[in-house]
């Protein structure tokens, strides 16, 4: 073994025990549960949101909130970071926190490093609203208040603490949407946003799912659901121009989850407005054909980085 490759073992050994050390001393631990475990769907409380690595206080116009995230160990200074968001919790929400998989920021913070390994460029998980620590209610997702000006305020607060220079966004299914969301809201720091079995156009994605699983129509209870809700592809005109930034949709045509053709009417209408966008089609796990196959958000987010 190298000299340098036993040195990055023992530098990414020494965050792990970093991570749990502070997990072990985590100031927001829920009476009766175990400080290192993340609690969801809590109120945004200033005295469980300490001024360090791995929370960030911001104050958007609607009020609040406390966002977590999970860095690998060179993120100070970076010149591009990679942030990441999950796809929804739903399969999640009702369980104890104790039984989340992963739900821990020492077993967090070490999915960052590895996908850093991976990648080859500083990663950050960012955990959206009410999940995976992070203040706020994950049932009330994909609204503008609730959900994307706590992440936006977020990524502003996370360049001036670790003076990073530009973000590559990559997201999963509602954390597509979620980085779909930054991008429509003019944020110019983007040098590429990879969005794979992104969710748009809410109510009739609510009538093709249906569709396709041979149903009828939709109740007027599920449409009312997604009311209020911020689509990006109805904010096309809010993505700033920036002719070196790249854009990529990922997914496959037999998606049921969300489907393909939504992922396809985004990229078109981003294409239209004269923004550079690639859609492609991927290989997907059945039955769902939802999630990806392989690392292909990885595998794009690290070419557009480097």
């Amino acid at each position: 073994m190298t000299a340098a490759r036993t040195l990055r073992r023992t530098a990414r050994f020494a965050l792990v025990l970093l991570a749990l050390a502070q997990a072990a001393c985590a100031q927001h631990a829920v009476p009766g549960m175990p400080a290192a475990v993340l609690y969801w769907n809590q109120p945004a409380v200033r005295a469980h949101c300490p001024d360090r690595a791995g929370y960030l206080w911001v104050q958007p116009a609607a009020g609040p909130a406390c966002i977590r995230y999970f860095a690998s160990g060179d993120i100070d200074g970076a010149r591009v970071a990679i942030v990441q968001f999950s796809g929804d919790r739903d399969d999640v929400m009702d369980e104890a926190p104790t039984r989340i998989p992963g739900n821990t920021e020492a077993l967090r913070t070490l999915d960052a490093q590895r996908s850093r390994d991976r990648a080859g460029v500083p990663w950050i998980f960012m955990a959206r609203p009410g999940t995976y620590g992070s203040s706020g209610d994950h049932g009330r997702r994909r609204r503008l208040a609730e959900e994307f000006a706590p992440i936006d305020a977020a990524l502003d607060a996370l360049k001036r603490r670790h003076g990073i220079g530009q973000f590559v966004l990559v997201g999963h299914s509602g954390g597509a949407t979620a980085a779909a969301a930054m991008l429509t809201l003019g944020r110019s720091d983007l040098r590429c946003v990879v969005m794979t079995s992104a969710a748009f156009a809410y109510e009739e994605r609510v009538r093709l799912r249906r569709e396709m699983a041979g149903e009828g129509p939709p109740s007027a209870r599920a449409l009312a659901a997604v009311q209020g809700m911020y689509d990006p592809l109805a904010h096309i005109d809010g993505v700033v121009r920036d002719d070196r930034r790249q854009l990529f949709v990922l997914g496959n045509p037999a998606d049921k989850v969300t489907p393909f053709v939504l992922q396809r009417r985004f990229a078109d209408a981003l294409s239209m407005a004269g923004h550079r966008v690639t859609l492609r089609e991927v290989q997907t796990l059945p039955p769902e054909y939802h999630d990806m196959r392989g690392q292909p958000a990885l595998e794009t987010a690290r070419e557009c980085a480097r």
